[in-house]
């Protein structure tokens, strides 16, 4: 259960890159490079219940368990199947264009989001 609680966005590294990959408009990108992503996780065994809280009240849920196709969503609204995977208590998965991984290291959470060789590191603290 080491996913579970309330996180805070620490520290971030490759945003600006990365968001351009993804397409991400130039004012959206401004607008959220300084914003404390809060993500709150809920954890009963392989059941998750993953939220993002963006800027201007915007959050999305994806409810998966590990290694069964789930429905997702991005924060763009995109909807898509995908199965997320824990090795080594790693939980992975691959997004429509990008591939993210999250794990718990030092009490922090640690995620990692590849889109070709642009990598998106976000560290986030337990509140």
């Amino acid at each position: 259960m080491a996913f579970a609680g309330r996180w805070e966005t620490e520290t971030q590294e490759g945003y600006d890159a990365f968001c351009k990959v993804l397409g991400i408009p130039d004012d959206v990108i401004e607008r959220g490079r300084d914003y404390k992503l809060i993500t709150e996780v809920t954890q009963d065994g392989k059941d998750f219940t993953w939220t993002l809280l963006y800027p201007a009240n915007a959050k999305v849920t994806n409810k998966f368990t590990i290694g069964k196709e789930a429905d997702m969503e991005t924060i763009g609204g995109k909807k898509f199947k995908a199965t997320v995977q824990m090795e080594g208590g790693k939980l992975s998965v691959t997004f429509p264009n990008y591939h993210h991984t999250s794990e718990i290291s030092g009490g922090k959470l640690i995620e990692t989001s590849k889109a070709g060789s642009v990598v998106l590191k976000r560290i986030s603290k337990k509140i």
